[in-house]
């Protein structure tokens, strides 16, 4: 029994840096494929919406998230007056537009 002890050999210990170098180029590829093929578009996308948010001004016609066209007709800081109808006003947000016509 104990020559299979001794045939075993002892534990190797360390060696566990080369283990690490090798894993990291595979993680960093991985990275910077998810950031230019999901980060970065989302980033570019929001930048657009936030400017274009930014530039409303009365007279525009606009889409809200809900999918109600109206002009709008009165801005107030963040607070849209929107004409859906005639004699049909409604108050919303800014961030509730979704696109400009």
């Amino acid at each position: 029994m104990i020559d299979l002890a001794y045939a075993m050999g002892r534990p190797q210990s360390g060696g566990g840096g080369g283990e690490l170098l090798g894993i990291l180029p595979p993680l960093l590829i991985m990275f910077a494929i998810f950031y230019f093929l999901l980060i970065r578009p989302q980033q570019k996308k929001q930048k657009e919406l936030k400017e274009m948010l930014n530039n409303i001004k009365e007279g525009d016609n606009v889409v809200t998230s809900g999918g109600i066209f109206g002009t709008v007709k009165k801005i107030k800081d963040d607070v849209l007056t929107l004409q859906i109808a005639e004699k049909v006003n409604i108050k919303m947000l800014r961030s509730g537009i979704a696109n400009k016509r």
